[in-house]
């Protein structure tokens, strides 16, 4: 067994015991997500009371409002505040959206190479998400802010994994090594992170299931978006996922989606973009 091997067993131990023991550092979402999932589930709840929680984070406030005039849910009239906004998008799509902006704050490490890695990381879970939201509007079974949420999420799982390696050198400072133990072990300790969160099963699943690139299911679903635009997002780089072939993937037919890339409209990519400039903040 290769020196690498040997480490990726150790590591993979390790993770796999602090699981069971229930001792693994995860991530928990931000006040303002926790505040403002926990008043939307109220069926009570006044919007006033939403729109007071958002509003004492500016800068979610304010993407909350681009996203109320985006193309996909603009009305006739711009939206100019919080409580118009949430009273246009809905206060379920509202706290969906919310846990995706506030889930930035978490992307962050006080190890410098770690911080551009998890930095890096959210960038790419903004464009997966992005892509998601606009798919999702073309699926009436599919909700565009859930699918938002499963595609910042689906690499939830580099975070433990990248705060285990901060205080070991021999993978904090070996980068390839410490890709190949991300890409094997982050999809598992992401559905125990979702899971921990109480995120529904059909996001739970996401981080495994949007690598199983020849899984069937009845139709499409948020691990099918996030398959995706996953690849899409990964096309022409250097990242392992940038060399799959489309054919090859159930959940390109099941979305009614190309498999040749390149041949995306205009309004589509248009549609992307704005999602991603508002994500990504």
């Amino acid at each position: 067994m290769s020196e690498t091997s040997l480490i990726l067993e150790r590591v993979r131990d390790d993770l796999f015991t602090a699981i069971e023991e229930d001792t693994l550092s995860l991530p928990t979402l931000p006040e303002v997500a926790l505040e403002i999932r926990a008043a939307a589930s109220d069926p009570d709840v006044d919007i006033s009371v939403l729109a007071a929680i958002i509003e004492n984070d500016t800068s979610i406030a304010a993407r909350l409002i681009r996203v109320a005039n985006s193309a996909t849910v603009r009305g006739r009239e711009p939206t100019v505040d919080v409580k118009s906004a949430i009273g246009r998008i809905g206060m379920s799509y509202t706290a969906s959206l919310v846990t995706s902006l506030a889930m930035q704050q978490i992307f962050l490490s006080t190890t410098e190479s770690l911080n551009k890695r998890m930095r890096s990381i959210w960038v790419h879970c903004a464009d997966v998400a992005a892509i998601c939201h606009t798919l999702a509007a073309q699926h009436k079974h599919l909700k565009p802010d859930q699918a938002t949420l499963a595609g910042i999420s689906h690499q939830i799982g580099t975070l433990p994994i990248l705060s285990y390696a901060a205080n070991r050198g021999f993978l904090r400072d070996n980068p390839a090594l410490l890709d190949k133990i991300l890409i094997c072990l982050s999809p598992m300790v992401g559905t125990k992170v979702l899971a921990s969160w109480g995120f529904p099963p059909e996001l739970v699943a996401v981080p495994e299931a949007h690598l199983q690139f020849g899984r069937e299911v009845a139709e499409a679903d948020y691990a099918d978006l996030v398959t995706v635009a996953n690849l899409q997002a990964y096309h022409g780089t250097e990242h392992p996922l940038g060399a799959v072939d489309w054919q090859t993937v159930s959940a390109f037919k099941r979305l009614g989606m190309a498999t040749t890339p390149g041949d995306d409209d205009e309004a589509y990519l248009q549609q992307i973009e704005q999602m991603q400039s508002v994500l990504r903040g």
